[in-house]
């Protein structure tokens, strides 16, 4: 069974920054795309960004582009999302996720299209103060 220790998140004014880690404890599948969904009280899951294992291609949600950004260290097993100019419509629990054979564009989607994440963390809070 896939594991993910989340941490990072925490409590910051609007315009700070913050950033969050995954390691992940094994990659299922030679194909997948790994990244980072929210989910705030009331409302749906909401793709955040992920990057795709094949070709290293990256998909950012349009509400978080140019303030947040996605890295990985294959080493270390482990993914990051770093967080910047952050709003006070940020503020969710953010998910770290794994899902097989689906491109970047298709992973953000997911939560719109009412589809399950394979495999996803227990998440992490952030909570942004106006």
């Amino acid at each position: 069974e896939v594991q993910f220790v989340e941490s990072g998140g925490g409590l910051v004014q609007a315009g700070g920054s913050l950033r969050l880690s995954c390691v992940v404890s094994e990659y299922p599948f030679p194909d997948f795309s790994i990244g980072w969904f929210r989910q705030a009280p009331g409302k749906e899951r909401e793709g955040v960004a992920c990057i795709r294992s094949t070709d290293g291609s990256l998909g950012i949600e349009d509400s978080v582009k140019g303030r947040f950004t996605i890295s990985n260290d294959n080493a270390k097993n482990t993914v990051y999302l770093q967080m910047n100019s952050l709003k006070p419509e940020d503020t969710a629990r953010y998910y770290c996720a794994v899902v097989s054979n689906v491109t970047p564009s298709e992973f953000l989607n997911m939560g719109r299209l009412g589809y399950a994440f394979e495999y996803w963390g227990h998440g992490t809070q952030v909570t942004v103060s106006s």
